[in-house]
């Protein structure tokens, strides 16, 4: 199965906007079979909602490129009613005529296409869902009639009355029709949660039923690249997501035959390379305030650990109000940052920290960076820069795939919280203590986790026992005294058996990680 994207005109088969398909092409042509990666807790819902005879409004969100109008087309295959897609405010940007006018006429169009007779353009967003009220009473055969109004966010032009449109469509007409379900998705998190799921106005309580799409885990993407044919090791997966981050349009660029490091360079690094421009587009196509929001990126990406909200408004000179919250939410939404609390402190020292690996990639190797070897990647693969930067990047894989080392501790049953931790030297002689991940349990066990991503197994030397031990020990003093602490290790295969492994009590790796 392989993720492509084409832009659709009005006189396609397809309304415009843009769309995400996943298709099997030279896979297909060898005989592979087209099957849906993941997904399937989001399918199952759908399809519940699907068969709940009465009116659905449901709200699908995610970052770009995350498989949205994919899991739209494959769920309800042969049976969308309508179908419309927006046109992105960028490309309408560049056309002649006002944006609203545009975005009208497109959807004037997509009614024709699907059964409408032909009539006059819309003046109004009132007027538009008058038609298409018309249009489906006209369809309307008993059978549940499903409406996709894909990249909603993009329709909601400035002055525009859209969304008091779409408000009185729902309201006034479709809520009443049992057999009515409506779709609606949008890269633009910020918009959907705001306008649609937290609404105060008159789509207040309407949305009833959200689905947020997620980059796939470890798992996943091994099932991808399966499913297209492509050999490649568990280690080389993992150090793809530390770079795509799960995000199935990107995976679907691998090809058979192609060493990672090839695609790297050729995603990145070469002439016309596919996602030299992906980092602006991201967001462009999901934000209002893409520069404020790649700003905030950037500075979130300078600590590992991430920062205060207090340290934010500091460093980027922001005012501490709403604007500042709506966004870190959008963020949040979009799985490009965490919010969470480090270990023994309070809620007030809550920390936002970067965790997509796409963008703490480019702002590593990509960004302002034009004179790169077409074939750095290859070049550079085994460096010390590269092998330090894995380090990191290897624990904000299992910053994301808590759930798989929980399950791993066979502890998915126990409330947990988890965060990295450090502390500061407080005298000359004291050098400080850095813990990778905490998990710490109801179950009265704090799971003490060391992070290492190597190419062989692990050995525990003399040297880094005797810091485990005096992380352990300080630890142990910052812990309930009904608790203990348990040396965990998160590595990428083995440990190896000498006289300090035993400092491990429970040892997680790849085959761990990529359970799903």
């Amino acid at each position: 199965m392989r993720e492509f994207h084409q832009n659709f005109r009005h006189d396609a088969s397809q309304s415009g906007g843009e769309h995400t398909f996943y298709i099997v092409d030279r896979a297909f042509a060898q005989g592979y079979n087209s099957l849906m990666v993941g997904r399937k807790h989001e399918i199952e819902e759908l399809n519940k909602l699907y068969n709940s005879g009465k009116a659905e409004l449901v709200a699908i969100y995610g970052r770009r490129r995350i498989g949205k109008t994919y899991l739209v087309d494959e769920t309800f295959k042969n049976k969308i009613t309508f179908r419309h897609a927006g046109l992105s405010p960028v490309e309408a940007d560049n056309m002649k005529g006002s944006i609203l006018k545009k975005q009208l006429e497109h959807f004037y169009f997509s009614l024709q296409l699907q059964g409408m007779p032909k009539s006059h353009r819309p003046d109004s967003w009132f007027e538009a869902f008058f038609m298409l009220e018309k249009l489906l009473e006209s369809k309307d055969n008993g059978e549940r009639q499903v409406i996709f109004l894909d990249e909603l966010p993009w329709m909601d032009t400035p002055q525009s009355g859209f969304i008091t449109a779409f408000e009185g469509f729902w309201n006034t007409w479709a809520c009443h029709r049992s057999n009515l379900m409506v779709v609606v998705c949008g890269s633009a998190n910020s918009w959907i949660l705001d306008k649609l799921i937290n609404n105060h106005g008159g789509l207040y309580n309407r949305v009833t039923y959200e689905i947020k799409l997620s980059p796939f885990t470890l798992g996943e993407c091994r099932e991808f690249f399966d499913s297209i044919n492509v050999v490649i090791s568990d280690y080389d997966i993992t150090q793809s997501y530390m770079i795509l981050g799960g995000v199935p349009f990107y995976l679907g660029y691998f090809e058979r035959g192609i060493s990672l490091a090839q695609t790297i360079d050729k995603l990145f690094f070469q002439t016309n390379a596919k996602l030299k421009d992906e980092y602006n587009r991201l967001f462009e196509s999901g934000f209002s305030n893409p520069e404020f929001m790649k700003n905030l990126i950037k500075f979130l990406s300078k600590r590992n650990a991430g920062y205060t909200r207090k340290e934010i408004v500091e460093g980027l000179s922001l005012a501490d109000g709403g604007y500042l919250s709506k966004s870190l939410k959008a963020l949040i939404a979009s799985d490009f940052i965490i919010e969470y609390i480090p270990f023994g402190l309070g809620k007030r020292e809550i920390h936002y920290k970067l965790v997509d690996p796409f963008c703490k990639f480019c702002l590593k190797f990509v960004n302002d960076k034009n004179s790169l070897d077409e074939a750095f990647w290859q070049q550079n693969v085994t460096s010390s820069s590269i092998n330090s930067w894995r380090g990191f990047a290897f624990e904000n894989v299992c910053f994301n795939h808590i759930d798989q080392i929980k399950a791993a501790l066979g502890i998915s049953g126990v409330v947990t919280t988890h965060s990295a931790w450090s502390k500061r030297p407080d005298e000359k002689d004291d050098d400080g203590a850095q813990i990778d991940l905490i998990i710490s349990r109801k179950d009265n066990v704090v799971n003490m986790c060391e992070i290492k991503f190597y190419s062989s197994d692990y050995t525990v030397n003399k040297a880094y026992h005797s810091t485990l031990v005096e992380r352990q020990k300080l630890l142990s003093t910052l812990i309930p005294k009904k608790s203990v602490v348990h040396g965990t290790l998160i590595t990428t295969f083995n440990l190896t058996y000498n006289e300090y492994s035993g400092d491990f009590v429970k040892v997680i790796n790849l085959e761990d990680l990529f359970k799903n």
